[in-house]
């Protein structure tokens, strides 16, 4: 029994460890809004990706890849215009890995999604962003990242 509990603990902590030294240790987020209407903002979650690695678009192109996927929390104040846009210099390149060509970026991506508030009242857009990093050797565990931005008021 002792050595069953000292395996899972094992397990429980390398899993841990990864999880904090994988993909968000590469990308650092940060997160914004702007407002450009009455009661519209524009709200932008910008990756800086380092080293060599590279993030996938939210549409990789293939399948095989973990695209970046923004899940935003419902908000009974406010309304989603559409799907977040993506800016920055996508590259499509074929890759072995996923036999086809595959979409990503490097260095830096901003994802902007408009937001429309119901009234006048103060609120936060809340959810996560998921996501995993690659580069041209390896790929690293998959992270979320929890993300709140004020709006209104």
């Amino acid at each position: 029994m002792k050595k069953y509990f000292t395996f899972i603990l094992t397990l429980l902590l390398a899993t841990g460890l990864s999880a904090q030294t994988g993909s968000a240790k590469q990308v650092k987020w940060t997160f914004s809004s702007k407002k450009i209407a009455d009661n519209t903002y524009e709200v932008k979650l910008s990756a800086n990706i380092s080293g060599n690695f590279h993030l996938y678009s939210q549409e990789p192109g293939v399948e095989g890849p973990i695209p970046t996927t923004i899940v935003f929390t419902p908000n009974p104040l406010l309304t989603l215009n559409g799907k977040a846009k993506e800016s920055g210099k996508m590259i499509s390149k074929y890759e072995s890995a996923w036999p086809g060509n595959v979409n990503y970026y490097e260095k830096a991506v901003e994802f902007v999604q408009v937001v429309k508030l119901k009234s006048k009242a103060k609120t936060s857009l809340n959810g996560k962003v998921e996501f995993i990093v690659c580069d041209d050797k390896a790929c690293l565990p998959p992270s979320e990242i929890p993300f709140k931005i004020a709006l209104g008021g």
